[in-house]
């Protein structure tokens, strides 16, 4: 294809979650040219492949960009370790590979908000496209696609106790979480192919990177969009120390995440002015929105010391069990070492209040003091629950004119009077359904945040203390049709051309769930908007 500089049809900055899907869709007419842009670098690291290796992969400076938030006041002025992937795939090459639409009700809310044609009526067949479900085709599952959908590939004894244990507490059993409420127990859905993690790099990417009209950039860091007034003419990048710019005859996409996409559009001068003045940054389209409205999922891992139970704890602290899950994941892939890192989830309420489920549980058969650190030595599990819905939002902004340096985070966890709340009503939740009989003949006992904390003061403090983030970050672009939007319902950057945003952060509102798939889905759907195609 000779040069990377000169014309292309679209730019896309950012191969992960939603940019391979981009590169996949719109290289299919064989007459576009389409230039892929990415950061960090290919995803040959072999822990990628591994589920299990999400362990080392996170907080790992070859595949994580080892982003870390501001101190948090909601979290006793605590900065956290924010991962986010650092190779082709995104984040879908570190991240729990969980399989979560989220809820019907928050797809009607972002069309109850103005933004028509994103109901769950309207999304669930951009679900549907991408599916190769296990179950096969079906009103809700799609078949063939690229997304590959299958079931876990281990049991585990004390989590089939704590799903009986749900069900003792009153949650209804879950065949499928993603029928639109994802309300009841039942074990995870993984994005994995026989016991391999299925990222979007392997599922969208990987197939057409031989096309003729496709090329993909990696060490490529985004410096600047480049700009002709109030419409986006192409992208500036660096590769090491090399300087390069290529111009798009239709459509700057960028699809960096959450957090990079609204760097980048400050770097060029698109966003908040007063942010921009801060750093001198000339204004050349004021977009006040721009790094604002950030909500992420808190989780407060919970955790117990268990009895008579097999757990990751004693399998890692063992040279023989380190080799018996080798050799199971070696001829089977299956075991330990094709687990996500989470197998167990409930949805229910915290409230009876509360019209749908506002609370996951992520339950595992391992205890650790924080991820990445070693499994500690004696069985346990991990509880962790989380408010799906969070009032508390945050901000991402620069951190200086660096392009290389990462932005400044503030997700404001805890700030919300009613996120105080139900944090405190999921820690005494997670208590009550430690106690139902199921768990009896395990002897939980907790050991975070503590029998000390009894007192609601107590419980809000430790929360503080424990709580972490869950890595989905979304809304800082946000669509909508009012003042503070940055892009509207086809996802365009208001008042400008040629700009479009294909990422996480045109969320209006955080889904009730996982983020990663319904980050497919926006760029499904983006995709038929971009070819002015329907579903």
């Amino acid at each position: 294809m000779g040069d990377i500089g000169g014309d292309w049809d679209y730019i896309i900055v950012g191969a992960g979650t939603a940019g391979c899907v981009l590169a996949n869709r719109l290289s299919e007419d064989p007459a576009t040219r389409v230039l892929l842009l990415e950061a960090g670098g290919r995803d040959s690291y072999a822990w990628i492949h591994v589920p299990v290796g999400y362990l080392y992969t996170m907080g790992n400076p070859r595949t994580d960009w080892m982003m870390r938030t501001s101190e948090e006041p909601g979290l006793n002025g605590r900065s956290l370790a924010y991962p986010r992937g650092k190779v082709l795939g995104g984040c879908t090459s570190i991240n729990g590979m969980i399989y979560m639409r989220g809820q019907a009700a928050d797809y009607d809310g972002w069309r109850q908000m103005g933004n028509t044609g994103w109901g769950w009526d309207d999304v669930l067949p951009y679900f549907r496209r991408s599916e190769d479900h296990h179950a096969g085709d079906s009103k809700l599952h799609g078949s063939g696609g690229e997304w590959k959908v299958q079931k876990q590939r281990l049991t585990w004894d004390v989590l089939e106790a704590v799903k009986q244990a749900a069900i003792e507490f009153g949650i209804p059993v879950a065949d499928d979480f993603n029928d639109g409420l994802n309300e009841g127990v039942g074990f995870f859905e993984v994005n994995q192919s026989n016991g391999v993690r299925w990222s979007t790099a392997k599922a969208f990417l990987r197939p057409v990177q031989g096309r003729a009209n496709l090329r993909v950039v990696t060490g490529a860091l985004a410096e600047k969009i480049m700009l002709d007034g109030k419409r986006a003419k192409g992208v500036r990048w660096r590769v090491g120390s090399a300087v390069q710019e290529a111009r798009a005859q239709r459509e700057v996409i960028l699809a960096a995440g959450s957090l990079n996409s609204p760097k980048l559009m400050e770097l060029s001068g698109i966003g908040d002015p007063e942010v921009l003045g801060n750093f001198g940054i000339d204004v050349a389209h004021g977009l006040a929105g721009v790094g604002k409205n950030l909500q992420d999922h808190l989780q407060i891992r919970t955790a117990y010391e268990v009895e008579g139970a097999k757990t990751l704890n004693q399998l890692t602290n063992s040279m023989i069990g380190k080799m018996r899950m080798g050799l199971e994941y070696a001829l089977k892939r299956s075991g330990p070492l094709a687990m996500a890192p989470s197998q167990l989830g409930i949805f229910t309420r915290s409230d009876e209040s509360v019209a749908t489920p506002d609370l996951e549980y992520h339950v595992q058969p391992l205890t650790t003091k924080a991820l990445g650190d070693p499994l500690d030595p004696f069985p346990g599990i991990t509880v962790s629950v989380c408010n799906l819905r969070p009032e508390s939002r945050g901000t991402s902004h620069l951190r200086s004119t660096d392009p290389g340096e990462q932005p400044d985070i503030r997700l404001g966890y805890l700030t919300a009077e009613k996120d105080k709340l139900v944090a405190v009503k999921a820690v005494q939740q997670a208590r009550a359904l430690m106690r139902m009989p199921a768990m009896q003949k395990y002897a939980p006992r907790e050991f975070l945040p503590g029998p000390d904390c009894a007192t609601d003061a107590d419980l809000l403090r430790g929360v503080g203390d424990i709580a972490s983030t869950i890595f989905h970050p979304v809304g800082t672009t946000r669509m909508g049709t009012d003042t503070m939007a940055v892009v509207g319902p086809d996802l365009k950057v208001h008042g400008m051309d040629g700009l479009r945003i294909v990422d996480a952060g045109v969320m209006p509102t955080i889904t009730s769930g996982n983020t990663a798939s319904p980050t497919i889905m926006i760029a499904e759907k983006a995709a038929d908007l971009i070819r002015g195609r329907a579903a």
